[in-house]
């Protein structure tokens, strides 16, 4: 079995994004990982290839004209995607704000291994936990995607989603997929606060026009992270042991006060459904299926 990781990435230094333990959570299962490396002004190339000698990079160019849904991100996703060799049996897509724990690094493998050659299933579902603020807090599911897609088979007209949050067929029907026992920690909105305000003042520009970006990102050299008012919980588990470094490095401090912040009617309406009833009313866009 061969396993093909992938993944984009640009001015990675500029706003701290954790692409170095990105990529070192998903090598344990992968023979070569291919990163897109869009022009950067920060070393950002060089500090991809440090990372290990299986991980290829593939010099892209964004284009900045898209400017309507994170087209780009989505866009640089399936450059790194079609790079991925043809006789590779899975793709498994990390973006450079996320980090596969390493507890689930034999679940996957043993999917992958189970469900190589089984046609019926296009791709594997994972967790995610959400932080926000601190690597010390994390966001109610209900506000969250608590599922994603992020390994697929690679040279099946499999395209990146939108604003690359998953994938689907190039036609837009849902990929069929296996839930695996394995977790993904999304890190984008753990960052000193200088270097949010920096990146909420640029990436709002991939999904808005300037006039909605100065409306949705007041002006300042810090982000207030209690600005958006969510609703966040203590985080009681353990971070992936490729973050050691960067959590020790971690100094700012976001006060934040456990239940000071109500959920809003969607929220509790998930919730309660999810408690009382059993019911998942997330947003899919996946085809779960259950193998006999």
């Amino acid at each position: 079995m061969k396993v093909c990781g992938f993944s984009f990435i640009r001015n990675a230094g500029t706003y701290d994004y954790p692409i170095v333990e990105a990529i070192r959570s998903i090598l344990p299962v992968c023979d070569e990982v291919v990163v897109a490396v869009g022009a950067s002004e920060d070393g950002t190339e060089d500090l991809v290839r440090s990372i290990d000698p299986r991980v290829r990079v593939l010099r892209t160019t964004w284009d900045d004209t898209l400017r309507e849904g994170g087209r780009v991100l989505a866009e640089e996703t399936n450059k790194a995607l079609d790079a991925v060799p043809g006789d590779a049996d899975w793709a498994l897509y990390i973006q450079g704000d996320e980090v596969l724990h390493e507890d689930g690094l034999d679940a996957v493998r043993t999917a992958m291994e189970d469900h190589a050659k089984d046609e019926r299933v296009d791709g594997l579902l994972f967790s995610y936990l959400h932080f926000y603020g601190s690597y010390d807090l994390i966001g109610d599911p209900s506000a969250w995607y608590p599922f994603e897609v992020r390994a697929v088979r690679p040279g099946q007209d499999v395209r990146s989603w939108k604003d690359a949050q998953g994938f689907r067929r190039a036609d837009g029907r849902k990929l069929r997929v296996v839930e695996v026992d394995a977790t993904i920690h999304h890190y984008g909105w753990v960052k000193d606060p200088r270097t949010m305000q920096r990146k909420q003042e640029d990436f709002n520009r991939l999904w808005h026009e300037d006039a909605e970006v100065e409306r949705r990102v007041p002006a300042g050299d810090e982000w207030d992270y209690g600005r958006e008012r969510r609703v966040l919980h203590p985080f009681a588990g353990t971070h992936p042991a490729v973050m050691k470094e960067r959590l020790a490095r971690a100094d700012w401090h976001f006060p934040y006060e456990p239940g000071s912040v109500k959920p809003r009617w969607k929220e509790r309406l998930k919730n309660w459904s999810k408690r009382r009833l059993g019911l998942e009313l997330e947003y899919q866009n996946y085809e779960l299926v259950t193998l006999r």
